[in-house]
C-alpha cells in the first residue's frame, strides 16, 4: 500500500485467493472506468474514491455474505486487531521467541512504537492466558 496513514508505504501480506479477487476487481473496475475520476484502488459506482460511508456499506454486505453478522458488528479496523492477536497466539503455540518477533508484528501493523502494537494485543483473554501458561511452564520466559 502506498501513502497510507501518516503517508507511509506498507507491505501487506495477502493470501493468494485474495490477490486473485483483487486482480479480478481491478480488471472489472478498469473496464467500467477506463478514465476514473480518482486514482484510488476502490471506486464508487460513479468512479470516485470510495467514501467512508461507501466502505462501511460495502463491508456490511460482505460481512453478511461471509456469515460474520453475529450480533456485534465487525468493523474493518477489527481485522487488524484479530490479525495481531492471531499472529501472537500462533507464535506462542509454536513456542517462538515472541519478544524477538514483536518488531516484525509492529512492522506489519505500520507502528514505530511497540506501545502502539501492544494496544492491539490488550484485552484478549485467550492471548493473556496463553502467555501466562507459557511463562509458568517455561519458568517465566514468555
Amino acid at each position: 500500500m502506498r501513502k497510507t496513514k501518516f503517508r507511509k508505504d506498507r507491505l501487506v501480506p495477502v493470501h493468494t485467493t485474495t490477490q486473485t479477487a483483487l486482480r479480478r476487481y481491478a480488471c472489472e473496475r478498469d473496464a467500467a472506468f477506463p478514465n476514473p475520476k480518482d486514482q484510488a484502488f476502490f471506486l464508487s459506482s460513479r468512479g470516485n474514491r470510495l467514501s467512508a460511508t461507501g466502505l462501511q456499506s460495502g463491508f456490511a454486505q460482505v460481512r453478511k455474505l461471509a456469515g460474520l453478522d453475529d450480533g456485534k458488528p465487525l468493523r474493518p479496523h477489527d481485522l487488524r486487531h484479530r490479525f495481531a492477536v492471531t499472529r501472537m497466539s500462533l507464535w506462542h503455540q509454536q513456542r517462538a521467541n515472541v519478544q524477538a518477533l514483536l518488531p516484525v508484528l509492529a512492522t506489519y501493523l505500520g507502528h514505530t512504537n511497540y506501545s502502539d502494537t501492544a494496544y492491539y494485543l490488550t484485552g484478549s483473554v485467550d492471548l493473556l492466558a496463553m502467555a501466562a501458561e507459557r511463562a509458568f511452564r517455561d519458568g517465566g520466559a514468555a
